[in-house]
């Protein structure tokens, strides 16, 4: 079936289709917004995405000013000023505009705009979350230009902690989006090996939420259905990054893979979180390069769901070495290093990965229970290509 313009709300509103991003203003009267701050990445600011939404905005007539000081992995620094930046411009709402970096940074701009607690009080550990002044908490409009994180659909964000070197998971409930403008021409621009990134990326949200061991079959089944939509039209947009029906149905399925994993994630997304921290590697390709690795360690757990999603995809032969060798084959095609190493990342610190890795939320609910020396396995596995050392 061939993607069109339409709407839909789960788990919040989103407005989906070609051109949907000249409809900004009337996303901002639906809100009653009056004067947004337009938060993007650094990367993006000077693109003609950019330039294009903001033209729409003038044309309106919405006052709104740009915030793009915003890091590949951002910052609690990154955070801190924009929200200064955001109450000295008397802003009344944040739109975030970007990928999970921009998206990320926004919503958490948004939520800290109102609250007399540091950023860090909200840590997702137990109950911080209800520490936050709901009242205080801006409208978003999320507008996604790449196909990976699924930020727009997401009550969280990941923060880099700078001075505890680590990635930090902010959460609220208020933190989810009011509006997202789902826009697949925003996406055509993306180079193919971020295409390719921000796509493996989405389907790993998808296969840790999968294989989480938690009863949750509507996030289950939304997760396969993920997994099968990247595995047709990923390679489609990769090859031919103007087909825009490969580009709706991916921001489609990066949506539905965060949806999917408020069921779980895994000690893939656990190491990858301490890579972005320590060597600020672009978080799609660490989760790209760790995958197969991954998906071996956790092979005594997983065989009956591989199966079955060997079966949904048509591979012969169904089961988790044939799974692995699809990914293989398919990183191959996107021509994703097979090690950590290739990307100038070494040992150095592979017990203190181990480590971080344990605590970090995705942890709990990998497939199988893990110890911080099963992460630290998995890292230097990852580093130097040796899936027969899992």
């Amino acid at each position: 079936m061939k993607t069109q313009s339409t709407n839909w709300n789960f788990p919040t509103t989103v407005w989906f289709g070609n051109g949907r991003i000249n409809e900004l203003v009337q996303a901002c009267e639906k809100l009653n917004v009056k004067n947004p701050l337009f938060v993007t990445d650094e990367g993006l600011v000077n693109l003609d995405i950019v330039k294009i939404a903001t033209e729409v905005l003038k044309s309106g007539e919405v006052k709104f000013n740009i915030y793009s000081d915003v890091q590949g992995n951002p910052t609690g620094k990154n955070v801190t000023e924009g929200v200064e930046f955001y109450k000295a411009h008397n802003h009344d709402s944040v739109i975030a505009f970007g990928g999970g970096s921009a998206l990320d940074a926004a919503k958490t701009i948004a939520f800290m705009s109102g609250q007399t607690r540091s950023l860090w009080d909200f840590e997702d550990i137990g109950d911080n979350w209800s520490r936050a002044d709901v009242n205080g908490i801006a409208p978003i409009i999320a507008i996604p230009t790449t196909s990976g994180t699924g930020s727009e659909v997401g009550r969280a964000a990941v923060i880099l902690d700078e001075e505890a070197h680590s990635k930090k998971i902010i959460f609220h409930p208020g933190m989810l989006p009011n509006l997202i403008i789902s826009d697949p021409e925003l996406t055509v621009g993306l180079p193919p090996h971020i295409t390719a990134w921000t796509g493996i990326d989405a389907m790993v949200h998808a296969l840790e939420a999968y294989c989480a061991p938690v009863y949750h079959p509507m996030a289950e089944g939304i997760a396969i259905e993920a997994i099968r939509m990247i595995a047709k039209y990923l390679p489609i947009a990769f090859a031919d990054g103007k087909n825009l029906e490969a580009r709706g149905q991916m921001l489609t399925a990066s949506s539905m893979g965060a949806v999917a994993f408020q069921k779980g994630l895994g000690s893939i997304h656990s190491v990858a979180h301490q890579l972005g921290a320590l060597y600020n590697i672009q978080h799609g390709l660490a989760n790209s390069i760790l995958l197969p690795y991954g998906i071996k360690q956790n092979a005594s757990a997983i065989e009956e769901k591989m199966v079955h999603l060997c079966i949904v995809l048509g591979l012969g032969n169904p089961g988790t070495d044939t799974f692995i060798q699809y990914i293989l084959d398919l990183r191959k095609q996107f021509n994703i290093p097979n090690t950590l190493s290739e990307v100038n990342i070494d040992g150095k610190m592979a017990v203190e990965i181990g480590k971080k890795a344990f605590l970090d939320p995705s942890t709990p609910t990998n497939a199988k229970p893990v110890t911080a020396q099963d992460l630290q396995y998995l890292f230097t596995a990852a580093l130097v290509g040796d899936l027969g050392a899992l």
